[in-house]
């Protein structure tokens, strides 16, 4: 059976963890340690993201992780590229193409944060402790982004390659095909940083009203 906790006693909790030497941090609550709420934290942040940006539009359809045509103007197909992406019309649909590679490529870095997340260390979980509202997913950032971009980047130079981008494929095989690896290089950071930043949102809303989880280690831990 699961402990549960009054309002007194999560807030006794959260102001003795605070205190609290790392050792004394593994302390169990119930059956469960505060590492592997910390865990349980950004798992539930990371499904929800992931569940919501692996949607259609689920890039495209939301401010915070849209992908936008990058400006290349200074590499050497930059001026056609600059030319081709002037009006509203192109860049819009060049946009919405980007968006859909998003959607396809997420899952190829699901597994990566996942593996991240299992990968917590106690000194990121009283980290988090004292951090604001996005520190676990901070924390994930740093640790995952540069292995989440590299798994992104093949999957983002063969789209960029493909039919869907025909018109940009002209204007870089003008210039001899030699922006195709920054072109990739800056869809796969943007990707990366969608979802890094879809992680924080899940995780900030799940510490505002943990209740809504109904899970009773997240409640006493962010309570």
């Amino acid at each position: 059976m699961e402990q549960s906790f009054g309002l007194s006693d999560r807030r006794s909790l959260i102001a003795a963890l605070a205190l609290l030497p790392l050792a004394a941090c593994a302390t169990p609550m119930g059956r469960y340690t505060v590492e592997d709420a910390v865990r349980r934290l950004l798992q539930l942040s990371s499904e929800r993201a992931f569940a919501r940006l692996t949607e259609p539009g689920g890039f495209y359809d939301d401010q915070l992780t849209r992908i936008v045509p990058p400006d290349l103007s200074g590499g050497k197909g930059g001026a056609v590229l600059s030319a081709l992406l002037r009006t509203n019309a192109v860049r819009n649909q060049v946009a919405r193409s980007l968006n859909d590679v998003a959607v396809d490529l997420a899952d190829n870095a699901t597994p990566i944060v996942m593996d991240a997340v299992q990968r917590m260390t106690l000194a990121d979980a009283v980290s988090v402790l004292r951090g604001g509202p996005t520190a676990a997913t901070d924390l994930l950032a740093r640790e995952a982004r540069g292995s989440v971009v590299e798994a992104l980047l093949p999957g983002a130079s063969r789209a960029l390659r493909s039919d869907m981008f025909e018109m940009l494929s002209a204007a870089l095989s003008a210039s001899g095909g030699r922006d195709y690896a920054a072109l990739a290089d800056n869809v796969s950071g943007q990707i990366g940083d969608a979802i890094f930043r879809a992680i924080g949102r899940e995780e900030a809303e799940i510490r505002r009203d943990p209740g809504a989880t109904r899970d009773p280690i997240l409640m006493a831990l962010l309570r």
